[in-house]
């Protein structure tokens, strides 16, 4: 597991702040749920936290334990991009994914998302070195970015 450091974390949702409020998020490949609860702490509707990994998940549950959030959290053991490839066009309002670097899953997921956008927006943590298909708007910050897309509405 590699943390998502945290003033990449900090500038993730500054970018995003306006558009949390009131939503429902996904947090794709969610280790310790840090992503979809931070979405939370900042007005989130609801969130769903998508993992496959056995260690993760008992760090998630007890992260999602200690904040409390009551029915707005739910916890999905399953593979992320399986988990998005099922999705209904628009399922969510906000996705936000930090996948392996290794493996390709960022540039798979994104292409998911080109095929079906399954939220709104999509944001997605990857080595800066990646360049992910089609035309998201792409943040770098030292060896990390985050690319960005949104739909059309």
């Amino acid at each position: 597991m590699r943390p998502t450091l945290d003033r990449v974390r900090e500038a993730w949702m500054s970018i995003l702040q306006r558009d949390i409020p009131g939503r429902a998020v996904a947090d794709l490949f969610a280790g310790s749920g840090a992503l979809g609860l931070e979405a939370l702490s900042r007005g989130a509707s609801r969130a769903d936290f998508i993992e496959s990994g056995a260690k993760a998940l008992a760090v998630l549950r007890r992260n999602i334990e200690l904040f409390d959030p009551g029915e707005k959290a739910r916890v999905v053991r399953a593979d992320a991009l399986r988990f998005a490839a099922s999705l209904d066009e628009n399922a969510y309002d906000l996705a936000f994914a930090d996948p392996p670097y290794a493996g390709g899953a960022a540039a798979k997921l994104a292409e998911v998302w080109l095929a079906r956008p399954f939220a709104r927006i999509l944001s997605v943590e990857h080595d800066a070195r990646e360049n992910l298909p089609g035309s998201g708007e792409t943040r770098r910050y030292g060896t990390t970015a985050i690319t960005f897309y949104r739909t059309g509405d």
